[in-house]
């Protein structure tokens, strides 16, 4: 394996504390400069050293959701430095199930070992999956957002590694669970990876250590968008369950996935709380739906200004409407400067800029390094540490991740500005419950007689 350029080692993955205090910007900021920066700098140089051999002990994998990204997600994990089997599966639905076990088994025929007996569906399988696997084994988390506080906690307290893909709640209620979870695994050296791969991106990290290094100054303001085609919608088909057809089409639902922005946008958001190293401590925005005809309860836009403690504020713009301008961006503007974090439209790579001119002329810095898949990085380095028994824990940043994009969702519903630490502190689940669901449970959510769901309503929406 090559040996990438990358900085001087810092101490690898701190564990979560023992403790959370959600009130003060400073505690906000001591975990957030934890950053991954330093992390992925120890993590990469033991997984890609020259002549690095890992031990020769097989790890069984065991896959909860077996949609697209778990099936993503399995593959990377297959492909991780040394013996790796999957063991285990478990989804609602067996034809999904059955759909990534062949594209697996194609994929590692000597790696796949999933027979009859350790394939479970229905919404209690994850149990009997996590269970297969042994104490110090793996499980990757790949369900829609609303269950992974669930299956962490269940995780962590059988001993088996954690990888959750995001998003990692949708309500504070689930935030909390994920942060106390963290906890629980710190306690048990549990390992914990999050799928925010961008923060183990070497062009990210690059342009980050460069913005944090005060090349373009102090931060004023930061730019983000996610804005493209329609989200996709399966009509129910006959027979299935309510529940069952609103997890089929958990994106269009806010309590399966917290809403379009915050399980599409939490990787920007991410991206830029990184940038500026805190939290903000406000937000306010605004949010509709004008084109979409679907029976679902998405928003087809949003727009949020967040303020941080310095009066800093990042603007987040999300759209999903067909034939409007695409985009999925971040930018960041500094007192002497700005940086591209992310370009989708044109180069992809970041670049810094004298000035605030976004052009060639001005343009003083741009990303020439190598850029491994972070997809596979991110497994890479959650294997390491396991196989290391190194700290990894990056729980308490991926729940803070997902608590910043809730608040968003929060002040755009409801129209009201609201701060972060009311906003935590909310009691208000979108799924009461949840934790006893069958296929066959009610659904949070009804239809009415003309087949609508509820959708938020700014100036009416109770969100704390």
């Amino acid at each position: 394996m090559p040996t990438f350029n990358l900085p001087s080692p810092a101490p690898s993955v701190a564990a979560a504390p023992s403790s959370f205090v959600p009130a003060g910007l400073a505690s906000r900021r001591a975990f957030l400069r934890q950053s991954t920066q330093a992390v992925a700098a120890t993590a990469l140089a033991a997984v890609y050293r020259p002549g690095y051999t890992a031990e020769r002990n097989t790890l069984k994998i065991a896959l909860i959701g077996c949609g697209g990204r778990g099936t993503g997600a399995a593959a990377n994990a297959l492909r991780t430095q040394g013996p790796t089997q999957l063991w285990a599966m478990a989804d609602a639905f067996e034809d999904r199930l059955n759909s990534s076990l062949a594209t697996l088994s194609a994929q590692f025929p000597t790696q796949v070992a999933v027979p009859a007996e350790r394939r479970f569906t229905g919404l209690d399988g994850f149990k009997r999956a996590m269970d297969a696997v042994d104490p110090g084994d793996v499980v990757l988390l790949a369900t829609p957002p609303a269950f992974r506080p669930l299956h962490l906690e269940y995780a962590v307290e059988r001993g088996r590694h954690v990888f959750m893909e995001k998003s990692f709640a949708v309500d504070a209620p689930g935030v909390r669970r994920v942060l106390k979870a963290g906890e629980r695994a710190a306690e048990k050296n549990v390992k914990v990876a999050g799928g925010l791969m961008w923060r183990h991106d070497l062009a990210r990290r690059a342009v980050i250590d460069r913005i944090h290094g005060g090349e373009i100054g102090e931060l004023v303001l930061l730019r983000t968008y996610r804005m493209h085609g329609a989200v996709g919608f399966s009509p129910k088909r006959p027979g299935q369950s309510e529940l069952a057809h609103q997890i089929a089409n958990y994106n269009s639902f806010t309590w399966l996935n917290g809403s379009f922005f915050v399980d599409w946008l939490i990787h920007n958001i991410d991206i830029c709380c990184w940038a500026k190293n805190a939290l903000p401590v406000t937000a306010q925005g605004m949010g509709g739906r004008q084109t979409r005809t679907e029976p679902d309860q998405l928003f087809d836009q949003y727009f949020v200004e967040y303020a941080f403690a310095d009066g800093t504020r990042l603007l987040a713009q999300g759209r999903h409407i067909n034939k409007c301008y695409d985009i999925f961006s971040d930018f960041a503007h500094g007192t002497r400067g700005s940086a591209v974090i992310m370009e989708s439209l044109a180069s992809p790579r970041p670049r810094l800029y004298a000035g605030h001119a976004q052009t060639r002329a001005n343009e003083t810095w741009r990303y020439s390094g190598p850029e491994p898949d972070p997809y596979q990085v991110e497994q890479d380095l959650f294997f390491a540490a396991i196989r290391g028994d190194r700290p990894y824990n990056e729980t308490e940043r991926c729940a803070h991740a997902v608590m910043v994009a809730i608040l968003g969702r929060m002040a755009s519903e409801s129209g009201q500005m609201i701060a972060y630490e009311d906003a935590l502190a909310s009691n208000l689940e979108l799924a009461p419950g949840l934790d006893q669901f069958t296929l066959d449970s009610k659904a949070p959510v009804e239809p009415d007689a003309q087949g609508r769901y509820p959708i938020a309503m700014p100036g009416q929406t109770r969100v704390i």
